[in-house]
C-alpha cells in the first residue's frame, strides 16, 4: 500500500538528479563549483494547521516554507524530499495534497526525490535543497552598523488573519477575505533573494515574527536596531485594525509572513532597489542597524513604543 500511494501520488520524472524516488536514497550531483544549501520545516495538525484546512493549500504551503528558508540564503531551489504521516490512506487527501504540492515545485524547478510515508498523526516534513555560489550565501551573521533594515512585500496580514480565524480579533468577512490567502497560500520570496546576492549584508526570513527573526540577525551580527514602526508595510486593510492592540501585535510579531528581512549597507539602496524591481517585488526600508545592544521600535513621535511580545514561540511556558 505504502508504495503504491508513492506511486501514485509522489513519482515523477526527475531530470535534475542522478537518481530520483524508488531506491534506498536520492543520488543528486550539484552544479559544478556550487555549494548546497539544507533547509527542513515540519507542520504539525494541531499546532501549525487545522484539520480542516486545505490539503491543496496544505501542499503549497508545507512547501513554500521551506522555499522561503532557501529564499533567505539567496539560494536557487532544486531538489526536496517529503515526509508524511498520515492517520489513514485518505487517496482524495493525497491526490490534492500532490496538486498543491508540485504546483509549487513547479513554479520553482524543484524536483521530489525521496521521502517516507507512514500511519500516525497528521505531519509534514519537508526538507528542501538548494544551490549557491560558494562565498555568496545571505547569513544572519553580517550585519553591520550603520546598515539599512528592510522588508519585502507587506508584514502582519497573515498573523492578522489567524487571529480572526482564533476569535482574538473581529473583522467583517470582506476585511478577513483579504487577509486569509497571506496565512494558507504564503509566497516565498526565492527571486528576491536571488537578486540579493552580493549586496544584502545578512538576511533571514520572516516565519516567527518580525521582531523575533530579525533579533536572529542582531544576535548573530552583535548588533542593534531601531525600526520605525510608521514605516512597517501592511495591507491597507490590516492599518483599518491597528487601533487593535492585537493588530499592532500582528504586525510586530506575528508568524507565517514569509517575507524577507534583510539589511544592506546605506550607501547600495539603489541597488536593492535594482534588485526588488528585477525580482518583481515591492521592498521597504524600515530602520537602520546600531550599535546596539537591544531592538527599539520607534512611533511616529519618536518616542519607543513597548512591546511584550517579539515572535511565535514553539515550546510556550
Amino acid at each position: 500500500m505504502e508504495f503504491d500511494l508513492i506511486a501514485r501520488h509522489f513519482t515523477r520524472a526527475t531530470p535534475g538528479a542522478v537518481l530520483g524516488v524508488g531506491d534506498d536514497c536520492a543520488l543528486l550531483a550539484p552544479s559544478p563549483g556550487m555549494q548546497l544549501a539544507v533547509t527542513s520545516d515540519m507542520l504539525l495538525e494541531g499546532r501549525h494547521f487545522a484539520p480542516q484546512d486545505s490539503p491543496a493549500g496544505l501542499g503549497h504551503k508545507s512547501l513554500a516554507v521551506n522555499l522561503s528558508d532557501l529564499a533567505a540564503m539567496g539560494a536557487t531551489p532544486r531538489w526536496a524530499t517529503l515526509a508524511i504521516a498520515l492517520p489513514a490512506a485518505d487517496e482524495a487527501w493525497l491526490a490534492a495534497f500532490a496538486r498543491g504540492f508540485f504546483r509549487m515545485a513547479d513554479m520553482h524547478g524543484i524536483e521530489l526525490v525521496g521521502g517516507d510515508t507512514t500511519r500516525g498523526p497528521l505531519t509534514i516534513s519537508i526538507t528542501a535543497i538548494g544551490e549557491v555560489p560558494p562565498g555568496q550565501a545571505l547569513r544572519r551573521d553580517g550585519a553591520r552598523i550603520g546598515d539599512d533594515v528592510w522588508v519585502s512585500g507587506v508584514i502582519g496580514s497573515a498573523a492578522v488573519a489567524l487571529a480572526y480565524r482564533q476569535g482574538r480579533l473581529f473583522m467583517e468577512q470582506i476585511d478577513a477575505a483579504r487577509v486569509l490567502p497571506a496565512l494558507y497560500l504564503p509566497t516565498p520570496r526565492v527571486e528576491l533573494g536571488i537578486a540579493l546576492r552580493g549586496i544584502a549584508s545578512s538576511a533571514i526570513d520572516i516565519s516567527d515574527g518580525l521582531l523575533g527573526d530579525l533579533g536572529h540577525i542582531l544576535e548573530r551580527s552583535r548588533v542593534g536596531a531601531t525600526l520605525e514602526f510608521a514605516a512597517l508595510p501592511t495591507l491597507p486593510v490590516v492599518q483599518d485594525y491597528l487601533h487593535e492592540a492585537v493588530t499592532r501585535e500582528c504586525v510586530l510579531a506575528g508568524g507565517d509572513d514569509y517575507e524577507l528581512c534583510f539589511t544592506a549597507p546605506a550607501d547600495r539602496r539603489d541597488a536593492v532597489l535594482a534588485a526588488a524591481e528585477q525580482a518583481g517585488i515591492a521592498v521597504t526600508r524600515i530602520g537602520r542597524i546600531t550599535a546596539g545592544p537591544g531592538l527599539a521600535v520607534t512611533g511616529p513621535d519618536g518616542l519607543p513604543i513597548a512591546f511584550d511580545k517579539t515572535g511565535y514561540d514553539h515550546f510556550p511556558a
